[in-house]
């Protein structure tokens, strides 16, 4: 796929089919991953330091999150750093705090992973219960829209910055009793088109990605019969998030990414 000066936002695009090789492609980057913690978000944030990024790892878990950052100073990665936040209970205060803790440490930041998203409940429309309907909606579009308001001027000062949003297929055709988190991730692939044709040549690319299936918290969670080695873990997906991060990005902006099967 040839580099894009402006965004492509009708298309969705399929991503090497082979896993991309991740090795220091994100030297000496700053990258935030929301929900760091667990699954996906832990993955992302294990591989973008293993490709050389300094990861500004946010999730509500503490403990978790003091584990990761073990596993990668061990790992011999650049140092991270632990942000705890719930994404259920904030608003423009705590994220114009994490943007000036981000500011007075790194000027800049280099790339935003909007991966934490909340499942809520399977439920008829009919019969959602209306306070967890209004979580998931704050966690999975509320939150990104405010993080975006207060990073994206570190996110100008890059050189070549990324902002991805982490999608589902239910974000693009409706499924009965996904009626929340659809509807959010829907939201969320809106606002990353209309963010790629606001910012079009600028050194900020916007892109979604969606992983598929993974054997995670929230699959079992969703798919209880399911059985436990169905689905590729999470680390063998993350790759593909560092290649959207990596030079190699660039190209993407505007599009709706997805994991080759």
């Amino acid at each position: 796929m040839s580099k894009q000066e402006t965004p492509a936002t009708d298309r969705i695009v399929d991503l090497p089919r082979a896993t991309p090789i991740a090795d220091q492609q994100l030297q000496d980057r700053v990258i935030l991953v929301t929900g760091a913690a667990q699954g996906f978000g832990r993955a992302i944030s294990r591989a973008c330091a293993t490709a050389g990024a300094t990861v500004i790892m946010l999730d509500k878990q503490l403990k978790a999150l003091e584990t990761l950052y073990d596993e990668i100073v061990a790992a011999g990665g650049p140092e991270p750093v632990i942000h705890p936040l719930n994404l259920e209970g904030v608003g423009p205060a705590e994220f114009l705090e994490l943007a000036t803790a981000i500011d007075q440490h790194f000027r800049r930041l280099d790339g935003l992973v909007h991966n934490a998203a909340f499942l809520g409940e399977l439920s008829p429309m009919s019969q959602f219960d209306p306070e967890i309907w209004a979580r998931v909606l704050h966690t999975n579009i509320n939150a990104p829209f405010l993080l975006n308001q207060v990073c994206l001027p570190l996110l100008q000062r890059s050189d070549s910055a990324r902002l991805i949003f982490i999608s589902d297929a239910v974000g693009r055709q409706g499924k009965a009793f996904w009626g929340a988190y659809g509807a959010s991730k829907a939201a969320a692939e809106n606002m990353m088109e209309t963010l790629a044709l606001e910012l079009g040549k600028g050194p900020v690319r916007v892109m979604s990605m969606d992983p598929g299936p993974m054997a995670t918290a929230m699959r079992r969670h969703a798919y209880p019969a399911e059985g436990p080695d169905g689905q590729p873990a999470p680390e063998t997906v993350a790759p593909w998030v560092v290649h959207l991060l990596g030079p190699e990005g660039a190209a993407y902006h505007g599009c709706r990414t997805r994991v080759p099967v």
